[in-house]
């Protein structure tokens, strides 16, 4: 039986294992680590199938739910299904609910995705700190090779930094999908990482920036939560939100901080 203190949705749930996750047992560490890694597979896992993906026994991942205040790994696994779910809907049905709210005409979503860009611009501002920011502009100025990650809807920004830091004339490489995980030979330390991902995470940047940080590249985050998954293999992490119009985001936000962090690297190396 749950308490009050049991995680009901997945932003109290990566809260409470980012707190958790230090003091941990090793096995139950790797749990943690694997449901935040790939939150989307263990919404349809077996518990034998998610105890063999984290490297432990069953009853370490049994172990691990009750830890959490869950009856077991059924009712934890009901948390990842409510997020799948409750927002992340496909595409055919976001295009219904617009619909639904009289908003599919090309001016009103002009209106609203002009709306929601204003209000994310003006979020973003207020929820980076400057000293953030000239730490992350530091790390990619002193970095012998920049790395860059982004897959699904971060993809668009990830190719554009990659081609905005290569111009400001920055050694840059592209992580994609069909090599990302065979790229891997190019880290180095003193490199550092660009790494892209927002709510449903994508397992192989996550992934790609474990990897990196672990063979001393320093790793550079925008995400939505200083709390996802992403962020706990980051050396600065860098927030972003971008409110939706009928589950449909646009990036206005994300593509400007994009800008931002490759002209300010290109003028501090022009700067000296």
């Amino acid at each position: 039986m749950t308490t009050d203190a049991t995680p009901q949705d997945y932003e109290r749930l990566q809260s409470r294992l980012t707190e958790l996750h230090a003091t941990l047992p090793k096995r139950l560490r790797q749990c943690a680590e694997y449901v935040l890694r790939d939150p989307d597979r263990v919404a349809f896992d077996t518990v034998a199938q998610a105890a063999a993906a984290a490297e432990v026994q069953p009853s370490a991942m049994i172990r691990f739910s009750k830890l959490l205040g869950y009856s077991g790994f059924s009712e934890m696994q009901q948390v990842f299904r409510m997020r799948l779910s409750g927002i992340w809907p496909d595409y055919p049905t976001r295009l219904e609910r617009l619909r639904a709210a009289g908003a599919e005409s090309p001016e009103g979503l002009l209106a609203e995705f002009a709306e929601v860009s204003r209000l994310s611009l003006e979020r973003l501002t207020a929820r980076i700190a400057p000293e953030t920011l000239r730490l992350a502009v530091d790390r990619l100025t002193g970095a012998r090779l920049i790395h860059v990650v982004g897959l699904r809807r971060a993809y668009a920004v990830a190719t554009y930094l990659a081609y905005a830091l290569q111009r400001v004339g920055r050694p840059t490489v592209l992580h994609e999908t069909g090599g990302a995980l065979e790229q891997t030979a190019l880290f180095n330390p003193g490199d550092a990482m660009l790494a892209i991902s927002f709510q449903p995470y994508t397992g192989q940047t996550i992934a790609l920036a474990e990897t990196a940080r672990a063979g001393g590249v320093a790793v550079v985050a925008i995400t939505d939560s200083a709390v996802s998954p992403l962020a706990k293999h980051a050396d600065v992490v860098l927030e972003v939100e971008e409110p939706d119009v009928g589950a449909f985001r646009s990036l206005s936000a994300t593509f400007c901080l994009a800008t931002t962090l490759a002209v300010a690297t290109g003028a501090r190396q022009a700067a000296g």
